[in-house]
């Protein structure tokens, strides 16, 4: 029995030892963390809306976790899912933080006062004052080109030309061979829409999408939707974001995908990161912001299917971007003034136009919206 009891006392004491000393290094732990880092653990949770893909965005996710303790939750949405919510929820969001997807939306939210301005102190490493909006209320983390992509089997079955231009895309021998994504739900298709209106003029670049509606099949929710499609064929031609098109032949072994620049210009997205008015996480959505301008958030993209180009100056760029041929550089001069001022309203006019020319806007089946 004393024995026993011996034994008893002993394992008492090693584990007050071992609590103690875990106790410490919990302080000295807590001591190291900067006044942030300290907030936003006490926080001790982060809701995320992601628009970029979800592999990378699940991976950012969890290595905010890893590196911060600090419970990660996300959704991914499509950029004009999230700015419809955004908008609804009027300064009451039901997430912290947004993470990737087209400007375009970013600068609506931030115009209408529903993006917090914070000034980052890893902005210094973004590479062009483009990347970033002037009042800290979002921060550019990749740029991808706007292009098309086409299935090399099928142009050859079909018998058609490989587009080379925007252009080209109105060709009658594209009927229903053409897949891009919905101006009601798709930040990408928000980028089209600015993009021909740039391009063309405002009423030219209308009656361009009226033009070429007449050849699209399928106007897919999320932008990425028509390079999903393209290499088992059901999608011929689309028009996307080409490091998506990069992702399919790279990670998925469709290797009858062909990229195409357009030849009279193009424009790049800037993905994004920003923080939404009335976060519940104010601190930890400020290191989120930390975070996502820091290697140890943009590295991940290449890893997870993410080929754009990174707009940091101490990341690594993806080289098989530069591989496709691709150059960030090589775009028209977007005006991005413009296109916060007026896409809403230019979204509205060019589904009310595609309605005037016949098209079934209220198609679900065409028109997705999930």
């Amino acid at each position: 029995m004393k024995k026993a009891l011996t034994v008893l006392l002993v394992l008492l004491l090693a584990g007050s030892l071992f609590a103690a000393g875990a106790s410490e290094a919990a302080a000295t732990a807590s001591e190291n963390d900067s006044p942030l880092v300290a907030a936003a653990k006490a926080e001790g949770e982060l809701i995320v809306y992601g628009s970029c893909e979800e592999p990378y965005l699940a991976a950012a996710c969890a290595k905010f976790e890893e590196m911060y303790g600090i419970k990660t939750v996300f959704q991914r949405l499509s950029t004009g899912e999230v700015q419809a919510k955004i908008e609804e929820e009027r300064g009451n969001p039901s997430a912290d933080v947004w993470f990737g997807g087209t400007t375009d939306p970013y600068n609506v939210l931030a115009a209408e006062g529903f993006l917090e301005p914070y000034q980052a102190e890893n902005a210094s490493h973004i590479t062009k004052s483009v990347y970033k909006d002037s009042e800290g209320r979002w921060y550019g983390i990749y740029t991808g080109i706007l292009g098309i992509m086409y299935n090399k089997d099928e142009v050859a079955r079909l018998g058609v030309d490989i587009p080379q231009d925007f252009a080209d895309l109105t060709d009658p021998q594209y009927k229903g061979l053409i897949w891009t994504s919905n101006y009601n739900t798709a930040g990408t298709a928000k980028l089209i829409i600015n993009t021909v209106v740039q391009k063309y003029g405002h009423d030219e670049g209308i009656k361009y999408l009226v033009d070429l509606d007449k050849n699209i099949h399928v106007y897919t929710k999320s932008g990425s939707g028509p390079s999903k499609n393209v290499g088992t064929g059901e999608c011929v031609i689309g028009l996307g974001f080409l490091h998506d098109g990069i992702y399919q032949v790279v990670d998925n072994g469709y290797d009858n995908i062909g990229l195409v620049i357009p030849s009279s210009g193009t424009t790049c997205e800037i993905g994004a990161t920003a923080i939404f008015k009335g976060a519940k996480h104010p601190n930890a959505a400020k290191l989120w912001i930390e975070f996502a301008l820091s290697p140890d958030c943009v590295n991940l993209a290449k890893e997870n299917g993410s080929y754009q180009f990174l707009v940091i100056d101490n990341a690594e760029q993806p080289e098989i971007a530069y591989e496709f041929g691709l150059d960030p550089s090589n775009v028209i001069d977007y005006d991005f003034a413009d296109a916060t001022a007026n896409i809403k309203r230019y979204v509205s006019e060019v589904m009310d136009a595609l309605a005037a020319s016949g098209a079934a806007t209220g198609d679900q089946t065409r028109f997705q919206i999930k």
